[in-house]
């Protein structure tokens, strides 16, 4: 017999951004200026992030051509610094379909969003001060799906990892009681709740 649950109903949602860790990833423009480009889609196991970067921004052209990075990490304090890059693209041709949507070009990111450049230890795209966690990496893969066109997934190596004394515990860990990203839940912004427990493996 069939089980079914008359408490779910079958939806088609625009976005599926379902609760992600906002990044701001700085990467090199061809001038040898900074970009940053907001991001919800990420993931790391071990020392590799996977980031999820739409096609036609400046960001993934800017990997394509240069393939360094830096994945700021932002706390739920940044959260108005993260939304004034939001509607800004470092492409000086704006493409048509960020136009349709209300993209502007705007080259100085960090003018635009009060965020403070820092210099990167090995690679060339600065840090960005206030983000609590910062991590220098290299490229190693870009794919495209040909199941989603728009999208590239680009695969990246930890090199350093920077985080702001106030969270670290332990010398090297993050003290998960102090440190809370900023979550982008379907286009809205939140920070972590509440402690609900720990898993086993946990070194605190």
């Amino acid at each position: 017999m069939q089980i079914t649950n008359p408490n779910t109903k079958m939806i088609n949602p625009k976005i599926l951004y379902y609760g992600f860790p906002v990044i701001l990833l700085t990467t090199l423009n061809e001038d040898g200026t900074v970009n940053i480009s907001p991001l919800s889609s990420s993931w790391a196991l071990g020392d590799c992030i996977v980031l999820g970067i739409g096609l036609g921004g400046k960001a993934i052209e800017n990997l394509e051509r240069h393939p360094e990075c830096v994945i700021n990490i932002p706390d739920p304090s940044l959260w108005e610094n993260v939304e004034q890059l939001a509607p800004y693209t470092g492409k000086n041709i704006v493409p048509d379909f960020k136009k349709q949507i209300g993209f502007t070009y705007r080259k100085d990111k960090f003018a635009i969003s009060g965020l403070t450049p820092i210099e990167s230890t090995t690679v060339i795209p600065t840090r960005i001060m206030e983000c609590p966690i910062q991590i220098e990496a290299k490229v190693k893969h870009i794919r495209i799906p040909n199941y989603s066109p728009d999208f590239a997934i680009v695969e990246t190596q930890t090199i350093h990892v920077h985080a702001h004394t106030d969270i670290i515990i332990k010398d090297h860990h993050i003290d998960p009681n102090k440190w809370s990203p900023l979550i982008y839940n379907f286009r809205h912004y939140f920070g972590l709740g509440n402690e609900l427990g720990n898993n086993f493996r946990s070194e605190m």
